[in-house]
């Protein structure tokens, strides 16, 4: 590793051991910027409300009731155990690289400058839908609360919920920005009250439900509903849609690595928080889902498949309890589009300060005042908003803007642990020292990793009608829009990089590391 100097007065962050917080930055080339002030539970707290199991359970419940029943419940420990083997992948990069920008700098230290590039122009495109997608599911609970927060028409127009999303969605987006703009500390102290208060309300939840409980689990866990009869592949396929439900929740555990670069001792923590996020998300979120099929009063409730589990909640609960609980609900969603805008900013400032953006030196400038990339906060704000407005009339708009989403960070995924393989097969992947490594059992891991991204990633785009061409009427490119639209991001962006940026890429200057000795150096 090359020993490099800093600019300004000694940074804290030295341990005992001689190994600095500042390493992997000066590994990659770049000098520190941001400011560090994150503590184990801001880390942690960042991921468990990306992933948000509130806010996950509560938008898509619906949704594997309605194509799984209520033995849909299996695909949550199905997705948990594949998303696992990537999470501990992910544990080992961020012991050794906890940067900004978490999978564009994996990608890019396992794959190269090329694979890097794509891996994050995917991730980046698609934190701004996950933005739109995840301020949508206001919608689904806040008019549950009260009918007053319907404000255009009364809820029974064809587009009135996709219209009153979009709005509700837009203001949700604009406070985010707000607050990230202002720096990391508020958006952290925020953040970590919100994920303090969601947890609160998860375990509650859970409690109440299970003292609601009116059936036993062998009932619900072999409930099918007949979904699947007649069909090519009986329930089996029926599961698969089903499963979506689950693999659009576990996602978005990198962010603890991704803030690194402003949280302390991140070669250690940044791990520990991934772990701890996805297992506690899964934990919970599982016995929210268990128990509340277990408390529903009608397990065959068609209200099941269109009021989802607000509707579980106000049934089994009352309505007094059940509108405390959802305004948890509102909570989580709230500080889940905070992680995930976050998440973008240090995302497209990664990318930018290597010069891989379009006007990279301004994307790239921290704020002196409050220390954080400003531009990038306004940058994803305004194209999350633009993406609602410009879906106002699509009733479908739920679950359309969601699965590209999800599967464009599926796909991103894959762009490290597919590189991170090679490197292993060929010998030249080395853990860091003394932190987070999974041994001999590295290659199979990473090996299922990458088998569970590439069939899941082709599960979630598979061209069903029902999930992207509800509505309908009929149309080949609306059934095939995962494949179509991902194709033109990853197909255009990279012949953009390709022809244009890639002759630009590099550190840029007030960004780059200065190294002992260089006589050229500044």
């Amino acid at each position: 590793m090359v020993r490099v100097s800093t600019n300004g007065p000694e940074r804290s962050g030295t341990r005992p051991d001689g190994t600095h917080d500042d390493d992997s930055l000066h590994e990659l080339g770049y000098k520190p910027e941001l400011k560090r002030t994150l503590g184990n539970f801001h880390t942690f707290a960042a991921g468990i409300s990306y992933i948000s199991i509130l806010t996950g359970t509560f938008q898509l419940f619906y949704f594997g009731v309605s194509f799984g029943g209520p033995a849909y419940w299996w695909s949550w420990p199905m997705v948990f155990a594949g998303q696992l083997m990537v999470a501990l992948c992910f544990c080992e990069l961020a012991a050794r690289y906890p940067v900004a920008g978490s999978v564009y700098n994996w990608a890019k230290a396992m794959g190269g400058p090329h694979t890097g590039w794509l891996g994050g122009w995917m991730m980046m495109t698609a934190t701004m839908v996950t933005l739109s997608a995840v301020a949508l599911a206001y919608q689904l609970t806040l008019p549950q609360i009260d009918s007053w927060f319907q404000f255009v028409g009364d809820g029974s127009g064809k587009t009135d919920a996709a219209a009153n999303a979009v709005l509700l969605g837009s203001v949700l987006i604009l406070f985010s920005t707000a607050v990230n703009a202002f720096g990391v500390k508020l958006m952290a102290r925020i953040n970590s009250a919100g994920v303090f208060i969601e947890l609160i309300a998860a375990v509650a939840l859970i409690i109440f439900l299970a003292a609601h409980i009116t059936r036993g689990p062998s009932s619900v866990l072999t409930e099918t509903n007949g979904l699947g009869a007649g069909e090519s592949l009986g329930y089996f396929g029926a599961f698969l849609t089903a499963s979506l439900a689950s693999a659009y929740v576990m996602y978005g555990f990198d962010t603890a690595s991704s803030l690194g670069e402003e949280s302390h001792n991140p070669g250690r923590n940044a791990p520990r928080a991934i772990l701890r996020a996805l297992v506690a998300s899964f934990l919970i979120g599982g016995l929210i889902l268990l128990f509340a099929l277990m408390a529903v009063p009608d397990l065959a409730a068609k209200e099941l498949s269109t009021g989802g589990l607000q509707y579980v909640v106000l049934e089994t609960l009352g309505s007094t309890i059940g509108e405390i609980f959802l305004w948890g609900v509102v909570i989580a969603i709230t500080v889940c589009v905070l992680a995930v805008q976050a998440a973008g900013i240090r995302l497209m400032f990664a990318m930018a300060r290597d010069n891989n953006l379009p006007a990279g030196s301004v994307l790239a400038k921290v704020s002196p005042r409050f220390q954080t990339p400003v531009v990038p906060a306004v940058v994803i704000g305004v194209v999350g908003v633009v993406i609602l407005v410009i879906n106002v009339n699509q009733p479908q708009i739920f679950s359309v803007i969601t699965s590209i989403a999800i599967i464009m960070i599926y796909v991103a995924y894959l762009l490290v642990t597919v590189p991170m393989l090679i490197q292993r097969l060929r010998g030249n992947w080395t853990p860091a020292a003394g932190k987070f490594s999974l041994g001999r059992f590295g290659l199979p891991i990473n090996i299922v990793a990458v088998v569970w991204g590439a069939v899941m990633s082709l599960n979630l785009a598979w061209p069903r009608a029902e999930v992207y061409n509800a509505t309908g009427p009929q149309h080949w490119y609306l059934r095939w829009g995962a494949f179509l639209f991902i194709g033109i991001v990853a197909l255009g962006g990279f012949a953009y990089y390709w022809f244009v940026q890639r002759h630009k890429t590099g550190v840029l200057e007030g960004h780059r590391a200065e190294v002992r000795g260089d006589p050229t150096a500044p």
